[in-house]
């Protein structure tokens, strides 16, 4: 993974790279220290906890990301896309990542 240094658009977008790849240490420390997931059915707090259930809790491991739009404000972006699995859209989303110094330090994903 190319490093995104500190913008926020390319470290949103990284987190999709890594995670598609199975990059789970580039996963990592694209991650804060204080990192929350919120998501429609369960919270995950902590990077550690985060890349465990990434890498052995997720459903399906064999997805593709693929990211419609992203919007920037500030230290925030929203990115829009959706989930796809065996060329099939699995659902639609939109995440909502906060980056604090350089690193995810929230995300809160919405499904449709």
């Amino acid at each position: 993974m190319s490093d995104p240094g500190t913008d926020p658009e390319a470290i949103a977008r990284a987190y999709y790279g890594a995670i598609d790849e199975g990059w789970y240490d580039d996963l990592r420390e694209l991650l804060g220290a204080d990192f929350l997931h919120d998501r429609p059915d369960r919270d995950i707090e902590g990077p550690d906890e985060f890349v465990r259930f990434m890498r052995e809790e997720r459903p399906l491991t064999e997805t593709a990301h693929e990211l419609d739009d992203c919007y920037r404000n500030g230290g925030s972006v929203a990115v829009q896309g959706r989930l796809r699995h065996d060329g099939e859209t699995l659902f639609a989303f939109v995440d909502v990542h906060a980056i604090e110094d350089g690193r995810i330090a929230h995300l809160r994903t919405y499904t449709g």
